[in-house]
């Protein structure tokens, strides 16, 4: 079935790397407005699928990771193979920005310039990398010593222009298509109101640079309300519509919104993060190493309204950016199959 859907919806004068073979993973020619793509890469449970297992027999890399009460040996690829990456996927979502800014107070470059300075040496024309925002910045609370403290940083518009956003531009340049707030989830006896939430993000978006890369991931589900909305529509700020834990359907997210697109760019973001319901720990030891499909993990209903999504967008005129994660059912890759052949299987009705 994979096999026989190997289309070529590029017009001639597009790259030749814009091609679709599902069956062997090439994602770029799924649609001009699709791109399809993972959080991270450099994962050794692609060698096969993404990866070649000869080039990196002796480039691999390995840590120790504590993902709650448990011990994990993780895997990594070299840099470099971000260009076997990009023969794939049209889209990488680098996430390791999240947990340390770029610079430090001083201006000194913190290891993640250097990182992802590494990345920029392998990029070519026609890749797109969307990084998260340190937490710093858009978390109102840390994990710190064991519990969560008050972010004193938090909406930090000094720190995001010198410290991050200014040397992700000056490295990644026109690569650079995708900026995401994560904000975590914020438990019913701490959270502040939807309105006091969106005043704070109507300031912080009128003071940073005007971008129409920026993107709000909000997992707590009674800020996905009017005044925040309100604000993100003002500043043209997208909604990340976010499969995870304890969020609502893709589909509602998006209903919520008055099936709107906000971002000023004419783009949208989907995560594919984990299964809902699971938590992460749980997740990431059923996924773990990431090498094969975990039935059990994978959601039809996810795979379903992605793909549903994919279509809406694409009706829109707007640009869907997926991004798949390993934990949303074992391993990205196979995850991206399900939901290019959905997508493809809804085309051949689609109007």
């Amino acid at each position: 079935m994979l096999c026989a859907l190997l289309y070529a919806w590029w017009e001639p004068a597009m790259s030749e790397r814009e091609t679709l073979d599902l069956q062997s993973f090439l994602f770029r020619g799924l649609h001009p407005s699709v791109f399809l793509g993972t959080a991270s890469d450099r994962y050794t449970g692609w060698l096969g699928q993404i990866y070649t297992e000869e080039r990196y027999s002796d480039k691999i890399t390995r840590r120790k990771k504590t993902v709650g009460k448990m011990s994990f040996v993780e895997e990594i690829l070299p840099v470099d193979s971000v260009e076997e990456y990009f023969q794939h996927f049209r889209v990488l979502e680098l996430d390791f920005t999240f947990y340390r800014l770029l610079l430090e107070e001083d201006g000194r470059p913190t290891p993640n310039y250097h990182v992802l300075q590494k990345y920029q040496q392998h990029l070519k024309e026609g890749d797109n990398v969307i990084l998260k925002v340190p937490q710093v910045i858009c978390a109102q609370k840390l994990w710190r010593g064991g519990k969560f403290v008050e972010n004193n940083t938090y909406l930090d518009q000094d720190i995001f222009n010198r410290q991050f956003y200014d040397p992700a531009v000056t490295i990644l340049g026109s690569f650079l298509t995708g900026l995401i707030f994560e904000q975590e989830y914020q438990r019913k006896k701490d959270r502040s109101s939807p309105k006091e939430l969106a005043a704070g993000l109507d300031l912080f978006f009128e003071e940073i640079p005007k971008d129409t890369r920026y993107h709000l991931e909000l997992r707590t589900e009674p800020y996905l309300s009017a005044p925040v909305f309100e604000v993100m529509e003002k500043h043209g700020v997208g909604q990340v519509l976010s499969h995870w834990t304890w969020l609502p359907s893709l589909s509602k997210q998006f209903a919520q919104a008055g099936r709107r697109f906000f971002n000023s760019g004419g783009q949208s973001i989907i995560r594919l993060m984990t299964p809902r319901g699971a938590r992460y720990e749980e997740a990431y030891a059923q996924a773990h190493p990431f090498n094969k499909l975990v039935p059990s993990m994978l959601q039809q209903s996810m795979v379903e309204e992605t793909a549903e999504l994919m279509w809406e967008a694409i009706d829109n005129h707007i640009r869907i950016n997926i991004i798949v994660n390993n934990r949303a059912g074992g391993n990205a890759p196979l995850v991206g199959q399900q939901i290019g052949l959905r997508f493809l299987e809804r085309g051949e009705t689609h109007p």
